[in-house]
């Protein structure tokens, strides 16, 4: 049995109404589902875990959407996730924080629903979500950037998401700024997101406290347990006049600015949004990341260039945005 057959018999018959749709944001920690309006309004919300094993996962989703299918009339479900999803949205074909790899993701749980379900990556859901409802709101080609763990990228063209070939476009993240630099997860070395994202900001602290040790609540925390530096504390010792953790938020907005500047190089976008946990400290940085974006990029100083805006709907972003893609599949806002 699936949860359309497990809804009230007045709610089957007008199923076929795209009233509502579940957006779910699966994370390497938790699972976020929300049920959305068509303006785009998070009416319900449900969180859990993220257990191991995929499916643990799925049974996981299968929960929460159907928790919220217990209490709203919903037309379609959409996932949003980090890692690379086929160009036809039903197929994870890799996750690194999830155990799917090449599976049918979306037909599996669409079974069990009862309901059409589309997977996207969480980036390009945010970005939609920012376009229709946010930041990026009547632009016309927009660049959005998660800083978070790492960096997520997605492109809107015209409006419209740029997927590539295969599904799996924009990796800025892993664009290389710094020759034989920092080792990164994805094999490489010296990738942008090494240098500009939460995990980045908690490695140039370190290095500071390494070469300048002197008192600080970052050097009393190091001296207590050097794990205890991660990006989120890093932001916290800076909103708290921290010197060491400020110059480590402006090193990050240098490295956001000169990622901008490649970026703005090959895609000359009107808009940057700049959103993820990171984004939160973006006064400690914004300014110093524009001003360098603006002396290095390729004819600083004789082109227009890209305003730079912080994104609007937070961490429901990829839930909204989830939930108007699945809308959108089933043919348009009603």
């Amino acid at each position: 049995m699936n949860l359309r057959d497990r809804l009230p018999a007045s709610w089957r018959r007008a199923a076929s109404v795209p009233v509502l749709t579940v957006g779910v944001d699966v994370g390497g920690t938790s699972v976020r589902a929300g049920v959305v309006d068509a303006d785009g309004a998070v009416l319900d919300t449900t969180r859990s875990a993220t257990p191991a094993g995929a499916g643990a996962l799925e049974e996981a989703i299968v929960a929460a959407v159907g928790e919220l299918a217990t209490r709203h009339r919903v037309a379609a479900v959409g996932l949003a996730l980090a890692g690379f999803v086929g160009s036809d949205r039903t197929t994870v074909r890799f996750a690194p924080h999830l155990s799917w790899r090449d599976a049918p993701v979306a037909e599996r749980l669409s079974a069990r629903f009862g309901l059409p379900t589309l997977v996207e990556h969480d980036a390009n859901a945010a970005a939609l979500a920012e376009r229709r409802f946010g930041a990026a709101a009547g632009a016309s080609t927009s660049v959005f950037l998660t800083l978070g763990t790492g960096i997520g990228a997605a492109l809107l063209i015209g409006g419209e998401l740029y997927r590539g070939t295969h599904g799996v476009a924009p990796e800025l993240g892993h664009l290389r700024v710094v020759p034989q630099g920092r080792p990164c997860p994805c094999g490489k070395r010296g990738c942008w997101e090494r240098y500009c994202s939460g995990t980045g900001l908690a490695t140039t602290a370190v290095e500071l406290l390494a070469a300048d040790p002197g008192a600080s609540l970052l050097a009393r925390l190091a001296a207590r347990d050097p794990g205890r530096i991660t990006g989120r504390r890093v932001a916290a010792a800076a909103r708290a006049g921290d010197r060491l953790a400020r110059r480590a938020l402006a090193d990050l907005g240098s490295w956001l600015g000169e990622g901008l500047a490649i970026v703005a190089d090959v895609f000359d976008p009107e808009l940057v949004v700049i959103g993820g946990g990171v984004a939160g400290s973006a006064p400690l940085f914004l300014d110093e990341a524009r001003e360098h974006y603006a002396r290095v990029v390729t004819g600083a100083g004789n082109r227009p260039l890209a305003r730079i805006r912080t994104a609007q709907l937070g961490e429901a972003a990829a839930v909204v945005g989830a939930a108007q893609l699945a809308r959108d599949h089933l043919g348009g806002q009603r």
